[in-house]
């Protein structure tokens, strides 16, 4: 009777020692299965943490938009050597045009119209407008219009006024725009690359228009250096037409 009391309690305690292996195995099981959701998990959430802050980050680095604008030209010589330079930096830019200049040299204005650079009218001889010669002054605009217009075959809708000045009741006679600058570094009378590349950069704003001319050999080594610098900063620069529009 003691040996068989002895034999089942020795049983009991086998199948119990089975018992406990058996739960801390489980524990284990459940220990590695938990600890691999969690890194689950947590890899997923960083993922999506990653994702939304990649996102952010691209958000934040929308580029601003700045329009380049010149004056006077075409020159045979300065106007090729820009129209280089912002080809090869994939750049458009807006150009006023003089009618006399566009009659003698209508292959640059043809390049400015393929490459994809807008045309605006600057007059035919840059007559500045005054309370005595609106009539003649108008007349110098459609000139110029027709000049342009049997060069491209478009229509011409933007207008620089020489030294801005200007009279609204154009706009309805011509059926045209007049577009001014909020950036005048006067290179003409500064004739310093550095200069003038300084003066820009230094008030370069979101939507800003800078006044620039084709017809001086530093005012076109200055565009190139402002555009590589603006760029550089974040800037996308685009026809005035972009920002008048908006």
């Amino acid at each position: 009777m003691e040996l068989s009391m002895k034999k089942c309690l020795c049983g009991m305690a086998a199948l119990d020692l089975c018992l406990v292996l058996v739960f801390a195995m489980l524990c284990v099981k459940r220990a590695e299965t938990h600890q691999a959701a969690r890194e689950a998990f947590l890899e997923a959430s960083g993922s999506v943490w990653r994702e939304d802050a990649a996102k952010g980050k691209n958000a934040g680095n929308e580029a601003k938009k700045i329009a380049l604008t010149f004056d006077d030209g075409p020159h045979p010589t300065y106007t090729i050597e820009l129209l280089d330079g912002l080809k090869e930096r994939g750049v458009q830019a807006t150009f006023f045009v003089t009618g006399e200049h566009a009659q003698l040299h209508p292959d640059v204005i043809k390049r400015m119209q393929e490459e994809g650079h807008l045309i605006g009218n600057h007059t035919y001889s840059h007559v500045q407008l005054r309370s005595s010669n609106k009539k003649s002054f108008k007349e110098e605009l459609q000139k110029t219009n027709d000049v342009l217009y049997g060069i491209t075959g478009q229509e011409v809708l933007y207008v620089r006024p020489p030294y801005g000045s200007w009279d609204r009741t154009l706009e309805k006679e011509l059926n045209m725009f007049p577009v001014f600058w909020t950036i005048d570094p006067t290179d003409w009378s500064c004739l310093n690359a550095e200069t003038v590349t300084r003066r820009v950069v230094k008030k370069a704003k979101e939507n800003a228009i800078i006044l620039l001319h084709d017809y001086y050999p530093t005012s076109v080594e200055a565009a190139l250096m402002i555009v590589d610098e603006l760029m550089a900063e974040g800037y996308e620069f685009v026809t005035v037409d972009e920002i008048l529009t908006e």
